[in-house]
């Protein structure tokens, strides 16, 4: 089953270029997620009966345990619904001829590219084959950025490959100095890079050379989660990439990354013994990615860059999380992943409706939204609010629990330096973007109404997803979310 979903998106590649016909083009990309879903689907369910699987195929290195289906079925759900998405948003673009056909078969090609590297990194057990596999997911998703080919989207294209792979080298010195921690250590020298492996004998590293190669690794795969100070590819990139594309970056190739760095902690911290090393790390890149976000929110003239700097200040909080490296903070950090990558997705989703009706990116030239947008419009407000971390939505919930979680570990000035970036943030989105959605002039000039079917059923879609989990968590979603924690802090 493994090897069936790293071979799909693969042999989709090469049915997307014997086809030629855009209704058979989006027929199989349809069908080729939905199958690599309900296949994520599957194994999350023997994950959750076994505790862990692993093949023997290519040396065994598929591996899947509660942290890594949790990443992987974001991946899955995202995508799909982004491929769903993209049959109606391509349409529009086709429509109003800013592409032409043979850029929609290029879009599924690299758009399936970008989704094998995401689902290598997550099943990957060799931790040199996780970084081949973020390099990758770069030169994959790199191309998409410049889709357009406008002076603009190339440019952003350039900043991404190159500020990332600057990151990836560096996190490259990490993954040496990690096989260096073992080298010299009797009964350890076959182990290769294996995490699993490196997890179970973490109190034989070397901890000095250990420390070394979690900095090299926060930094380089932190340039690509998108943490400050490291972040300056990601605005324009989120902001330049088609919209479906904006969403997946956003909602899980930044966790891809995130994803690496969780599993250098948890060697890390059980080589130590504590989580004073990292957590002292994690936690200050965390607010200071906060307080970037913050700060730049509150001056954006873009919707999209706005929303790409909402995800700086996301992710800290995820690092912040991790870096407390309580029970209760990894639960809170493993659920704001899941809240943060749906909520995110929807509103990159719904920007491209805007988008698609108003044919600009700038604030002040867009009004009346709720009108013009009935469906994409309200669920964009609605959004807002989400990511902003109003009740009843679910990344309220798991924002209250990343404060409750420091509190209770008596990291008072971290609980409310967070709820002070929180209210900063939530002032800047409220005075920045709300003016979209009062009525002007601006909205008599555009025809009202959605652009077509698909695109509001899959932002509707999300929406309610957003709404229900922050009610309820499903039981299975938290059982996996607590058996993770359990393996990340060694419980």
């Amino acid at each position: 089953m493994g090897l069936i979903l790293l071979l799909l998106p693969l042999f989709g590649i090469l049915l997307f270029a014997a086809a030629s016909k855009k209704i058979i083009l989006d027929i199989i990309s349809a069908l080729i997620l939905l199958s690599m879903l309900a296949i994520g689907v599957v194994l999350t369910g023997d994950v959750i009966n076994s505790g862990s699987i692993m093949y023997a195929f290519l040396g065994g290195f598929f591996y899947m345990d509660s942290v890594s289906a949790i990443f992987l079925d974001i991946v899955l759900l995202i995508c799909f619904l982004c491929g769903i998405y993209s049959i109606g948003y391509l349409n529009e673009e086709l429509k109003h001829k800013r592409i032409e056909t043979s850029k929609v078969k290029t879009y599924y090609i690299l758009l399936n590219s970008f989704v094998f590297t995401m689902i290598l990194v997550l099943t990957a057990r060799n931790m040199g084959i996780m970084w081949i596999a973020i390099e990758a997911t770069t030169l994959a998703s790199a191309f998409l950025v410049g889709f357009y080919n406008s002076k603009r989207a190339i440019e952003a294209a350039w900043k991404y490959v190159i500020i990332c792979s600057v990151g990836i080298a560096v996190a490259l010195l990490g993954i040496i100095f990690l096989h260096l921690s073992y080298a010299g250590v009797s009964g350890l020298k076959g182990i290769q890079l294996d995490w699993t492996s490196l997890y179970q004998n973490a109190k034989a590293l070397d901890s000095s050379i250990l420390k070394l190669a979690f900095i090299f690794i926060l930094i380089g795969f932190g340039t690509k989660a998108g943490l400050a100070p490291m972040h300056t590819w990601l605005p324009d990139a989120h902001s330049q990439a088609p919209s479906p594309i904006s969403a997946m970056l956003s909602g899980v190739l930044l966790n891809s990354a995130m994803y690496a760095i969780i599993r250098t902690v948890s060697i890390l911290n059980k080589n130590l013994g504590n989580s004073e090393y990292s957590g002292r790390l994690l936690i200050i890149i965390g607010l200071l990615s906060m307080a970037a976000a913050a700060i730049f929110i509150i001056t954006q003239k873009d919707y999209k860059r706005l929303l790409a700097y909402s995800s700086i200040e996301h992710m800290g909080i995820i690092s912040l999380s991790i870096g407390m490296f309580t029970p209760a903070s990894i639960f809170a950090a493993l659920l704001h992943t899941i809240n943060h990558s749906l909520t995110k997705s929807m509103l990159f989703l719904s920007s491209g409706s805007v988008l698609l009706k108003y044919d600009t990116r700038q604030i002040s030239r867009i009004r009346g939204v709720l009108k013009t947008l009935p469906v994409s419009g309200t669920a964009m407000l609605l959004g807002l609010f989400a990511i902003a971390g109003t009740p009843p939505f679910s990344v309220f919930t798991s924002e209250f629990y990343v404060i409750a979680a420091a509190f209770g570990a008596k990291k008072y000035l971290v609980g409310i330096l967070v709820m002070l970036f929180l209210a900063l943030v939530f002032a800047g989105i409220a005075f920045t973007m709300l003016r979209m959605f009062y009525p002007g002039e601006k909205s008599s000039r555009v025809s009202k109404g959605e652009p077509n079917i698909i695109i509001p059923s899959v932002i509707m879609t999300l929406l309610v997803i957003i709404a229900v989990t922050g009610l309820f968590i499903p039981g299975d979603v938290k059982q996996l979310i607590n058996t993770a924690q359990r393996i990340i802090t060694g419980g």
